[in-house]
């Protein structure tokens, strides 16, 4: 049986972070969706088409990693690609406490799911989509935040 796993997020932009995470659960799993969520209520910097675009050229050089974009539950997506892991990474004890809420509440919708949790490495604890938008929007180098393959600024 496959072990398919699935990295949630809004990716908005993708970064270092991101990518660390899932180049290190690869020798975990035979496939990762790295799963683009759509979200109405939730207001992205950057398009869907981006989002997506950057992801997949990120990961262009890992054929068992499928970016695709979904609307809804992860749990209900997780149950839809046959996925029986969620990954998510952590920076701190406080994304500790909201993604545990979370691993918690995706275990009532769908018991057989298990979350892996992976911590970031030190040198990207600072890293986060919400620090990159915040440099992108006020003129600064993100170059240090995004893989080389995401390229802000070009894409509006």
């Amino acid at each position: 049986m496959k072990r398919i796993a699935v990295f949630p997020g809004s990716f908005d932009p993708i970064t270092l972070g991101h990518r660390s995470i899932v180049l290190r659960a690869l020798p975990m799993f035979d496939v990762i969706y790295v799963a683009v969520g759509v979200n109405m209520e939730k207001r992205t910097t950057f398009s869907l088409e981006n989002r997506i675009k950057w992801a997949k050229d990120v990961f262009a050089n890992y054929p068992n990693v499928e970016v695709v974009s979904y609307d809804g539950l992860t749990a209900d997506f997780c149950k839809k690609v046959g996925a029986g892991f969620i990954i998510r990474g952590l920076r701190s004890g406080s994304d500790f406490e909201y993604e545990n809420m979370i691993c918690h509440a995706n275990k009532r919708l769908h018991p057989e799911l298990e979350t892996v949790f992976l911590l970031t490495e030190s040198e990207l604890v600072g890293v986060s989509s919400s620090v990159v938008r915040d440099i992108y929007k006020n003129g600064g180098d993100t170059s240090k935040f995004v893989p080389k393959e995401v390229v802000l600024g070009i894409e509006n």
